[in-house]
């Protein structure tokens, strides 16, 4: 018997690590409820949860829309029965000071990255509760522990998502749901691929970019998406019945030494 026989997983954001999460809990069983704003990306990975031979449902949503939330999590649960696990993995990321940044990317900033994590609450947990419990996990980021210049509202959003993760674990840890999350270092997704190319790199480029990002990790490189998810799958599963209320780095060593040279 697989991890997640019959189980139904909500994940937000349809590349990266909400990619490669979705996969490796479809792999464990799970069927699937994926939303994400780029209708491209979300093409590719019903694809990939197709030929996989998952159940899946893949739609176009704004998480940072409770319209949207409401009517997606509704479609999955009449679709699968119900709702047992979320990974919140949607996420902008603007860079920008606080005089630099307007006020407009700062708001979008908090919507996806923390207002998305708590509508999939608001809207999933009354169904979790249905169900007995479950398990959450939010993609949070080292740099909501000790963050770089220049990224004000990501770092800011990074670091609430550790405070919300704690307040969610304790108002519903009687009702058996679960929450955790997790803080990565540099991983391969989109986003980094975003900051390694700058304006017009080559994939040279980013590759010559990605070797510089992970000679800060003491592991002396860059993760990946699926080394994410399968810590993610595990703070999903039974195995991790004792944890909740926690962040989880995997961050190659990173944090371990900040300041130290």
């Amino acid at each position: 018997m697989k991890d997640f026989d019959g189980k139904v997983a909500l994940v937000t954001g349809t590349t990266g690590i909400g990619l490669a999460s979705a996969r490796r809990l479809a792999e464990g069983g799970a069927a699937i409820l994926a939303l994400g704003i780029d209708e491209s990306a979300n093409a590719a990975m019903q694809a990939v949860l197709h030929r996989s031979g998952a159940e899946a449902l893949v739609l176009t949503t704004d998480v940072s829309r409770s319209d949207q939330v409401e009517k997606a999590i509704a479609a999955g649960v009449e679709r699968f029965g119900g709702l047992d696990i979320i990974v919140n993995s949607a996420a902008v990321h603007p860079y920008g000071t606080a005089t630099s940044t307007d006020f407009e990317t700062w708001n979008r900033a908090m919507s996806v990255n923390i207002g998305s994590i708590y509508l999939t609450a608001h809207f999933g947990i009354p169904e979790m509760i249905k169900r007995g419990g479950g398990g959450i996990v939010n993609v949070a980021s080292v740099q909501g522990f000790a963050c770089q210049q220049n990224v004000a509202a990501y770092a800011t959003t990074k670091g609430a998502i550790h405070t919300l993760t704690r307040s969610l674990a304790l108002d519903y840890a009687r009702q058996g749901i679960r929450v955790n999350s997790v803080s990565p270092g540099s991983i391969r997704t989109p986003i980094l691929e975003k900051a390694a190319r700058g304006d017009g790199g080559s994939d040279a480029d980013v590759e010559a970019a990605f070797k510089r990002f992970g000679e800060a990790h003491p592991l002396g490189r860059i993760g990946e998406p699926e080394e994410v998810a399968e810590l993610i799958a595990f703070l999903c599963s039974s195995k991790a019945s004792f944890c909740t209320g926690a962040d989880y780095k995997i961050d190659g060593g990173l944090t371990a030494g900040i300041g130290v040279r």
